[in-house]
């Protein structure tokens, strides 16, 4: 795999301007499956290359589905779907060295599984039975941060210790269009250029912040916020799979060559509800979901493999079993997991515990023991 950039020799910039001055996307493959140029970025990947990065989306979404579903029979607590955002999360995963560092938030399933971060583990931290599931330095990807934007900052400090180091490494950071209004944000892109970290923000604008639209969020696109800090932004098609590896890959080695940091805003959208608890429908229109679904990044891969004769029948079945076995390593493994123990949250709130942490178990304690043993509310008195 190579990536030609001349991002990686100078200061890159965004994508083109379309006519009317609206900002442009860096694209090399368009959602009807065919392969276009750009004259700032390109990438050369062999068939197998690219029948793994159509492998790796196809397996996300089957996992992704999966989840959602365990979530509503009641086997996890909660879920963030990631459906639409397959090759954002690819590209820019696939995109990193081994011994880059990644900082996600609660989303970033499909960058989990490019680490090699098993998915069960990700599905006990939403199962309430354990406390993230995976040790970070084993494959340099931080626990999910639930806290919204905070993971920057903590990215720009390790990027900022990498860099005294001296060591030949990036650190990417992952939030939302609607983490970008955070003030969490603004103070690490403060420090990060201040300090010339080795730091890529990596900006999944999906379009909804839960109910808020981007057009809330922001005046200007949101890569050119960069800008105003003294660094440089690229908007990218984040339905291009293509596209995102090469844009981030090209943003990795400028930030690791001691450039400083950039931010990539990858344009993208995001198919379903916010987590489980969230009902879209209320705020958006179907309609805009629809002209989504025809920028599917999975169906336009496949498009190009079948129009270029890069891959058959023969390899799609292929998927297709090694999905379904994973659909069922993903259920008998939730299943097969232990209730967690819904009175641990009271522990190791302080070191030498707390009168309030102590009657707030207590309460609980009582309100817990007020439901029979089929999880019913206990009958008290007559004619209840």
């Amino acid at each position: 795999m190579s990536v030609k950039s001349t991002a990686a020799r100078r200061t890159p910039r965004g994508g083109a301007k379309r006519r009317g001055g609206e900002p442009g996307l860096v694209q090399l493959l368009t959602p009807e499956g065919e392969r276009v140029e750009h004259s700032e970025y390109s990438i050369d990947l062999t068939p197998e290359e690219l029948r793994g990065l159509y492998r790796d989306m196809v397996l996300t979404r089957r996992f992704d589905a999966e989840a959602i579903t365990l979530q509503r029979q009641g086997e996890l607590g909660l879920w963030a779907s990631l459906l639409g955002q397959e090759a954002a999360q690819i590209g820019s995963g696939r995109a990193t060295r081994a011994d880059d560092y990644v900082f996600p938030t609660y989303r970033e399933h499909g960058v989990a599984w490019t680490r090699d971060v098993d998915p069960l583990n990700l599905l006990g931290m939403f199962r309430g039975v354990n406390n993230g599931g995976w040790d970070p330095n084993e494959n340099n990807f931080h626990l999910y941060t639930i806290v919204i934007g905070s993971q920057t900052l903590h990215a720009t400090g390790y990027a900022m210790g990498v860099a005294k180091d001296g060591a030949d490494s990036a650190v990417i950071a992952y939030f939302g269009d609607g983490a970008s209004s955070q003030g969490d944000v603004a103070e690490a892109f403060t420090f990060a250029a201040v300090y010339n970290a080795p730091v890529v923000f990596f900006c999944q604008n999906n379009q909804w912040a839960i109910s808020e639209p981007t057009e809330k969020q922001s005046r200007v696109p949101i890569y050119q916020r960069a800008d105003g800090f003294g660094f440089p932004g690229v908007r990218v098609d984040g339905n291009d799979v293509l596209a995102v590896l090469a844009v981030t890959r090209a943003a990795l080695e400028h930030a690791r060559s001691g450039q400083g940091p950039m931010l990539v805003e990858a344009f993208t959208y995001r198919m379903g509800a916010h987590t489980t608890t969230d009902d879209p429908t209320r705020y958006r229109a179907d309609e805009e979901r629809e002209e989504w679904a025809s920028k599917d990044p999975i169906a336009r891969l496949r498009t190009y493999l079948e129009k270029a004769g890069l891959a058959d029948e023969a390899f799609y079945a292929e998927i297709d079993v090694e999905s379904d076995a994973l659909a069922k390593r993903v259920r008998d493994g939730v299943r097969n997991m232990p209730n967690p123990d819904v009175m641990a949250i009271f522990e190791n709130a302080y070191a030498d515990g707390h009168a309030l942490v102590d009657e707030e178990r207590a309460q609980f304690a009582e309100y817990l023991a007020s439901f029979d043993d089929a999880g019913q509310p206990a009958a008290h008195g007559k004619g209840h």
